[in-house]
C-alpha cells in the first residue's frame, strides 16, 4: 500500500453420548469429541482476523451488485482442509447470511457476532478432511464497520473492493489472514455498460439482458485482503510482454488530464515489471497490470496481479505497488506485525528505480533522509520489527524501513545484497515469512553476526551511529 503521499449425526447417538463423560465411547473407550475451531487465528494485532482448525484450498466466488441499492448478494463455496478434528468452525463475514451447506449437506450456522460466522456442519470433520463449504449471503456493504474501519468504496456508477489490512468480510466469506493464502475463482454480475476488472486472467464475460457476467481466476495462492474486483465504466488496454500478459483499466469517469495520466503511468507496468524481474528474480504469477478508479481512495494498493491506483499519481507509486507483487503478495507476512518486509522493501525498490534512471543513489538518498529525519523522535521511536496495529502504516515503516535496506545494501555490498533478495522471495515464494527470517538470512549471505545492526535500524528509539558497521560510512 502507498499511504505516505495520500497517505451427520443420528438423534439416538447424540443423545447416547450426552449421557457420557467427557472423552468417553459408549463401550467404555477413551474418545477424541471434536471441538471447535477458534475464532482467530492468533494475530496479536487483529485477534478475530482468520479462523483456527482450518486451512483453505481455493475460494470460488460470485457475487452480484446493484448500484440503485447499494445490495451485494453472493453464493460463495470455500474448500477448505480441516486441520484438526473439528465439531464446528468460523470463518469471516460481514454481511448477512441466508444459507451455509457443507458438502451439500445443510449446515447450522450463526452469527455470534458482526464479524463471525460460526458454521456446525451436520457431520464433524476429520482432520485432513477436504470439504466444499457453500455461504449464500446479501447486505448492504456499505456502511458496516469493523475494527474501527469502513471499508466500503463506491458511489453511483463504480464499486472497488480495494482496502488493507480488511476488505474481504465486506464481500465474500473467508479465512481472512495473509497465513492462509488460497487460489481464486471470482464472477461478478453488474450493469452491461460496465466492465469488471479483478485479480489473476480473464476467463470470460457473458451478457444476458441489462446485465453482463465476468469471471476471473487468480491460479496463484492468494492472501485474502489482495483479491478484488472493480465494477465500472473503465478503458481497457491489454497486451503481452516477456510471456507474460498485461491488463490496464482506467475509469472513464476521471477528468481528461487524470485520465491521460493514468493511461501513461499503467502502460508502464509491464516494463517495470520486467525491470523488477531483472533484479528480484522471475516474476510470481500469470499476469500484471493496474487499474485507476476515479473513486477518491486516496491510496494505491498492491492487489495480486492487478494494483488499483488513485486518479493522479506518478511513476514511484507504479514502482512500489509492482514491488509489492514480490514483497507482500508472494512472499506475505506471517503476522501483522511484520510489516516492514512489505513496506520497507516495496518503498526501497522506488530507491533504487530512481537510482538506475537518473536519481541519486541509493547512498546518497540515505544520507540525506538521515540527516533530514535526525531530529524527528517520532520517526526513529517506532519499532520496525512490531510497530503496533495503530502504526503499520506509518512513514516510518515505510521510509526508515527502506533506509535500513539500503543501509544493509552498503554494509554487506551490492552482489550480496542482491543475492539475499533474490534468495529471499525465492525461498518464500507463494508463502509467509517473518522479520526474524529475514535477519538470519542476512546473516547467512553476509557471513557475519548483524545482530547490531538490526537493533540499530528496526528497534532502537534514536537515529542509529553514523559507523560502517551501520551501513552510513
Amino acid at each position: 500500500m502507498s499511504l505516505r503521499r495520500w497517505v451427520g449425526l443420528t438423534t439416538t447417538t447424540v443423545l447416547l453420548v450426552a449421557t457420557l463423560p467427557a472423552g468417553t465411547a459408549a463401550g467404555g473407550a477413551s474418545v477424541r469429541v471434536p471441538g471447535p475451531g477458534s475464532p482467530g487465528i492468533g494475530d496479536p494485532y487483529w485477534p478475530l482476523d482468520g479462523n483456527g482448525g482450518i486451512d483453505v484450498q481455493h475460494y470460488d466466488v460470485h457475487d452480484r451488485y446493484v448500484f440503485d441499492t447499494g445490495v451485494l448478494s453472493g453464493t460463495t463455496t470455500v474448500t477448505l482442509r480441516a486441520t484438526t478434528d473439528l465439531g464446528r468452525f468460523q470463518l469471516d463475514l460481514l454481511l448477512p447470511v441466508t444459507a451455509v451447506r457443507v458438502d451439500d449437506e445443510p449446515a447450522a450456522f450463526s452469527k455470534p457476532d458482526r464479524h463471525e460466522l460460526q458454521i456446525t456442519p451436520a457431520t464433524p470433520l476429520e482432520a485432513g478432511d477436504v470439504v466444499d463449504v457453500v455461504v449464500e449471503y446479501a447486505g448492504a456493504p456499505g456502511g458496516i464497520e469493523y475494527a474501527g474501519e469502513q471499508n466500503w468504496l463506491a458511489d453511483d456508477s463504480e464499486v472497488v473492493t480495494m482496502n488493507e489490512p480488511h476488505m474481504a468480510p465486506w464481500w465474500f466469506p473467508s479465512n481472512d489472514h495473509p497465513s492462509d493464502k488460497a487460489t481464486f475463482d471470482v464472477t461478478v454480475t453488474g450493469p452491461a455498460t460496465h466492465q469488471v476488472v479483478s485479480n489473476g486472467l480473464l476467463v470470460g464475460r457473458t451478457v444476458a439482458g441489462a446485465e453482463a457476467t465476468t469471471h476471473w481466476r487468480s491460479a496463484r495462492p492468494m492472501a485474502t485482503y489482495l483479491a478484488f474486483f472493480a465494477l465500472g465504466r473503465y478503458e481497457v488496454t491489454r497486451g503481452v510482454r516477456d510471456k507474460i500478459p498485461w491488463y490496464v483499466a482506467v475509469s472513464k469517469e476521471l477528468p481528461a488530464e487524470s485520465r491521460r495520466i493514468s493511461r501513461r503511468n499503467l502502460h508502464r507496468s509491464d516494463e517495470i515489471t520486467s525491470w523488477l524481474a531483472g533484479r528480484l528474480g522471475r516474476y510470481p504469477f500469470e499476469s500484471t497490470g493496474g487499474l485507476s478508479t476515479a473513486l477518491p481512495v486516496g491510496f494505491a494498493l498492491e492487489n495480486q496481479t492487478r494494483p488499483t491506483y488513485p486518479g493522479v499519481y506518478d511513476t514511484s507509486i507504479v514502482v512500489h505497488e509492482l514491488a509489492h507483487q514480490w514483497f507482500g503478495d508472494s512472499v506475505s507476512v506471517d503476522r501483522w506485525r511484520d510489516i516492514w518486509l512489505n513496506e520497507g522493501f516495496a518503498t526501497f525498490m522506488e530507491v533504487l528505480h530512481a537510482e538506475k534512471h537518473g536519481g541519486p543513489s541509493g547512498q546518497q538518498w540515505l544520507r540525506d533522509t538521515y540527516h533530514g529525519r535526525y531530529v524527528d523522535r517520532s520517526f526513529w521511536k517506532v519499532d520496525l520489527t512490531a510497530p503496533g496495529r495503530g502504526r503499520i502504516f506509518d512513514d516510518a515503516v515505510y521510509t526508515r524501513g527502506a533506509m535500513a535496506l539500503q543501509a544493509l545494501r552498503h554494509r554487506i555490498g551490492g552482489r550480496d545484497f542482491t543475492r539475499l533478495l533474490r534468495t529471499w522471495v525465492r525461498q518464500h515464494r507463494h508463502a509467509n515469512a517473518s522479520v526474524p527470517e529475514f535477519r538470519r538470512l542476512a546473516e547467512q549471505v553476509a557471513g557475519t553476526r548483524l545482530d547490531g545492526f538490526f537493533r540499530a535500524w528496526l528497534k532502537a528509539p534514536w537515529p542509529p551511529r553514523a559507523t560502517v558497521r551501520n551501513g552510513l560510512r
